[in-house]
């Protein structure tokens, strides 16, 4: 029964949203080119995108922009407002300079800079409260994958911020990345079939908590997509777009993701 439910809601309430994570890299020359060819390649296309730019070059990104269809994302931000934390930004802040999506608890913020899960909850905490829009990275590494453990994990993730939220409310306008830390820069996806397994098990695991949030979520597929696959990954009735890092960063690469997802969005209406 909810399995219906869910498919039911899927056309009429989640739009699909590709988000280009940059991660480490661009200068003020490559932001400008990048943008000016991403403008022109996306005109007319049916589903949200963003891009993430490195903090550095927000402010830049958000003018170039201006008057198109590209939100502008970060990719990290403190759980603070204001005070003595050196060379870090709050979401506050972001906001103030267009900033509309915000990346926390990617895997490589896991394991480089050793973000626990209460620590990404309380970034998610604190991005809502900015009025903005997280997207929230979960994924099992290889060895938990090996081990068998990938729900464990996964819900692991995302029950840190489930257990003490209000569900229904703190997920409206806000996003969930499912990405095996295994396929994140290796060439290597997840199959269609394995990433809808995983999609639906988090859809319906949030379900636990609220019907009405987990119909209305937009849940992410990340880690290796790219031209070629993106499109069998889009016709998963679960999978509502991705987080693209290296693809991103080619604008007709990029491009051709988008209109992958906006093409399935209108093929289902």
């Amino acid at each position: 029964m909810l399995d219906i439910f869910i498919i039911n809601w899927r056309n009429k309430m989640r739009q699909p949203l590709v988000v280009g994570n940059w991660k480490l890299n661009g200068n003020h020359q490559m932001v400008n080119q990048l943008i000016l060819e991403l403008r022109q390649e996306l005109i007319g296309v049916d589903c949200n995108v963003a891009i993430a730019p490195p903090t550095v070059y927000l402010d830049q990104a958000a003018d170039n922009l201006s008057g198109s269809c590209i939100a502008l994302g970060a990719q990290d931000v403190d759980i603070n407002k204001t005070g003595a934390f050196t060379g870090e930004t709050s979401a506050h802040m972001l906001k103030d300079i267009g900033v509309k999506y915000i990346i926390i608890g990617h895997s490589e913020r896991r394991t480089f800079h050793k973000e626990s899960d209460s620590l990404i909850a309380e970034k998610f905490i604190a991005v809502k409260e900015a009025g903005l829009i997280p997207i929230m990275c979960i994924g099992e590494t290889e060895a938990e994958k090996n081990a068998g453990d990938t729900q464990v994990v996964c819900k692991r993730q995302l029950d840190v911020v489930l257990k003490n939220v209000d569900v229904s409310c703190m997920l409206e306008s806000a996003v969930i990345a499912y990405e095996p830390v295994w396929a994140i820069g290796t060439g290597t996806s997840a199959t269609p079939n394995q990433a809808q397994f995983m999609h639906k098990f988090i859809r319906e695991h949030i379900a636990q908590y609220s019907y009405e949030a987990a119909n209305k979520v937009i849940i992410q597929y990340g880690g290796s997509v790219n031209s070629a696959n993106a499109t069998k990954l889009f016709a998963q009735p679960d999978i509502d777009g991705a987080l693209v890092g290296g693809a991103s960063l080619q604008a007709k690469n990029f491009a051709m993701i988008v209109k992958a997802a906006s093409k399935n969005n209108m093929t289902s209406l």
